[in-house]
């Protein structure tokens, strides 16, 4: 994972990787040292924040399944989207509920079970089944640090711990084709430069049968759904079987 030491900026390590905290720990204000405003905090200044934004960039157009790479590039550049996002969720119930108690949704918290019995194309039903299809996790989502606002970087966590559920909503699956598919509607949906990057540059990677395929049997339908009203539900996707 990327980190940044604080103090003197030292590029040569600027990337490697840090152990995260338990996927089931909510983001919240305490005292974690100076400066720190959650656990996995990294102050940064401006400059840092440039050379971050930069370097991050460089690496998710060169290899867009560097995760670690696109969660960098959204932290550095996405503060303003972010705040419109909380003020959505604070002006919805369940959104305001979420920011309260922030749950978050990984392995340990999704009743598993609860998922299993739920009936056939129910979104829990058709999560759990995606994530079994596709052998991924909530768990390998990336902790926040470059947030400089406690409550943001809660809200980027929920942005990319619900990314899966997008995937089973959007009927997509996590090639490459299926995640610039999932990009455009989260870049409308949320207006994340690092979403709206990702869905200008990301077909460029793309054949000409590939890109034939993402207009006519994908993009349209998806990019209809996503110009519909900007909703808050992107981040208050409710985790079915989920808990605090």
């Amino acid at each position: 994972m990327v980190t940044l030491l604080r103090g003197t900026l030292r590029p040569l390590r600027l990337f490697q990787a840090l152990p995260g905290p338990a996927a089931d720990v909510p983001l919240r204000t305490a005292s974690h040292g100076t400066g720190l405003l959650y656990p996995e905090h990294i102050p940064t200044s401006l400059l840092q924040k440039v050379l971050l934004t930069a370097g991050s960039a460089g690496m998710a157009l060169y290899n867009p399944y560097r995760h670690d790479m696109v969660a960098v590039l959204g932290e550095t550049t996405g503060c303003r989207a972010l705040k419109v996002l909380r003020d959505q969720m604070k002006r919805d119930s369940e959104g305001a509920q979420i920011l309260q108690e922030r749950p978050r949704i990984s392995l340990s918290t999704l009743d598993l079970d609860k998922l299993q019995s739920l009936p056939e194309g129910s979104l829990g039903r058709e999560y759990l089944r995606f994530l079994d299809v596709n052998r991924v996790s909530p768990d390998t989502r990336a902790p926040t640090r470059f947030v400089d606002d406690e409550e943001l970087a809660y809200v980027i966590q929920r942005y990319r711990e619900v990314h899966d559920m997008l995937h089973t909503l959007l009927g997509m699956p996590t090639n490459i084709l299926g995640e610039i598919v999932v990009k455009w509607f989260e870049a409308v949906q949320t207006g994340l430069p690092m979403c709206i990057l990702g869905a200008l540059f990301g077909p460029i990677r793309l054949s000409a049968q590939q890109l034939q395929v993402l207009v006519s049997d994908w993009s349209h339908g998806q990019l209809r759904t996503g110009a519909g009203p900007r909703v808050s539900s992107i981040c208050t996707t409710s985790g079915a079987g989920s808990s605090p």
